[in-house]
């Protein structure tokens, strides 16, 4: 089993944050687990994106440029730029609060919409966004539970733990919000 990912946003949405968790909840489950960030030197508002493989054999490289099981765009430049990198039957998960009519060009794939931009700020934080899409990718893929990814982000956010509860409303948000 290996899955491609990538993660693709603006600097500032917690991206590359998110290829890192969903990394080291599958290393703690024991898979061989490579995250690859790529970003502008502009950092906050430029595009940033991270490719993460995780796979119970060794990852020979941890570039991914194509096969890409699963693309997650938090906009639409980023939508634009990897949508052909997902292979047939594969996955786009899209936050559709920064455009709500995006041109998908691909038929072969499977489509997951979540308002994730607007769910975090109705939660009261947009520096939630990227944990809500923790939440979403949870239920999609099965790959792990939400209550995996609750336990790894506690472990990232060690020393903050005032941030605990506000960081699990986000994952089941997220996880109860994908369509």
């Amino acid at each position: 089993m290996e899955k491609k990912l990538i993660f693709a946003g603006f600097g500032g949405q917690g991206i590359l944050t998110l290829g890192q968790i969903i990394s080291l909840i599958q290393m703690k489950k024991g898979l061989n687990v490579s995250w690859f960030p790529s970003y502008g030197a502009e950092m906050r508002g430029g595009t940033a994106n991270c490719s993460v493989i995780y796979s119970d054999e060794p990852i020979g490289s941890p570039v991914v440029k194509k096969n890409v099981d699963i693309l997650v765009a938090l906009n639409e430049i980023s939508l634009r730029k990897f949508e052909g990198s997902v292979k047939p039957d594969g996955l786009i998960l899209y936050d559709t609060s920064t455009s709500k009519n995006p041109v998908i060009t691909r038929k072969d794939v499977q489509l997951k919409f979540i308002n994730a931009t607007e769910l975090a700020s109705e939660i009261g934080n947009m520096k939630v966004l990227n944990v809500v899409i923790l939440g979403a990718f949870a239920k999609i893929t099965e790959d792990f539970t939400k209550e995996e990814a609750f336990e790894t982000l506690k472990e990232k956010l060690e020393g903050k733990e005032k941030l605990f509860d506000l960081n699990e409303m986000a994952i089941k948000v997220g996880y109860e919000n994908v369509g």
